[in-house]
């Protein structure tokens, strides 16, 4: 598998998946959840990174916040800039790898979602959160959707999964190697009778392993949630939500 899979992955029928998995009640919670996260006023500027098709930017932008949304996958990315247009909603929308941010001090917050954190290897995962923190003015929240983390992934770990959404069916063949701390899963996609087979990595961090990346970043910890309804977060929790401030 090449190690920059995922340049090559988000496109067609993982991105038809992908948004059959997502309901607008899902979005619609968590654009809630980072509204009450973020404690701030109208009109200031967030970051959604990566945004995939802008669902969370186009949510929060009808709030009345100032978004700018950073996906390398040009389809999502043509995709937002036509739902934000139907929306009414105004986004600087950017095709870029979600490492590349040239801003400093510019946020007042930012949000990584959709389980997309943990692709790239140990120092390049370091990177994309120091350049996170670095867009963001002092003080500033971001807020990290962790999923894949050791103690929400490993309690409920299958190898294999099948699911139909939308008339795809996925098969996702999963190992976990212990050596890494890192999981390889394989989609094998079905849609309307033709087969696409790709694959992925992702790197399974412990809850201290990512406090110690985000406090490298100068990102401290101040709650950690295990649901949008803002759950405390435990261990064999289907999901981690960090919200860190930039010290």
């Amino acid at each position: 598998m090449q190690t920059n899979w995922w340049e090559n992955f988000f496109y067609g029928v993982a991105l038809d998946f992908w948004r059959a998995a997502i309901s607008d009640e899902q979005t619609r919670a968590e654009a809630d959840f980072i509204n009450n996260q973020m404690q701030l006023p109208v009109g200031a500027k967030l970051l959604d990174v990566p945004c995939g098709n802008g669902r969370l930017s186009i949510e929060l932008g009808a709030f009345g916040f100032e978004l700018t949304g950073v996906d390398i996958a040009m389809e999502f990315i043509e995709e937002a800039k036509r739902n934000s247009r139907a929306r009414g909603v105004s986004i600087d929308w950017r095709n870029s790898e979600m490492r590349a941010l040239p801003w400093t001090n510019e946020f007042d917050g930012a949000f990584c979602f959709g389980n997309s954190f943990g692709y790239l290897d140990d120092d390049e995962n370091a990177d994309f959160l120091a350049a996170v923190s670095r867009t963001l003015k002092p003080g500033a929240r971001f807020i990290l959707d962790a999923p894949a983390i050791a103690e929400c992934l490993l309690p409920h770990f299958v190898e294999q999964r099948i699911i139909e959404l939308n008339g795809i069916t996925a098969t996702i063949d999963t190992r976990y190697d212990h050596e890494q701390s890192r999981m390889f899963p394989n989609f094998t996609f079905v849609q309307d009778g033709v087969e696409d087979k790709r694959s992925s990595s992702q790197r399974i961090y412990t809850y201290k392993e990512l406090s110690g990346l985000l406090s490298s970043a100068g990102l401290e910890i101040v709650g950690a949630y295990g649901s949008v309804d803002e759950e405390p977060f435990k261990l064999g929790a289907h999901r981690l939500l960090l919200v860190a401030r930039k010290v």
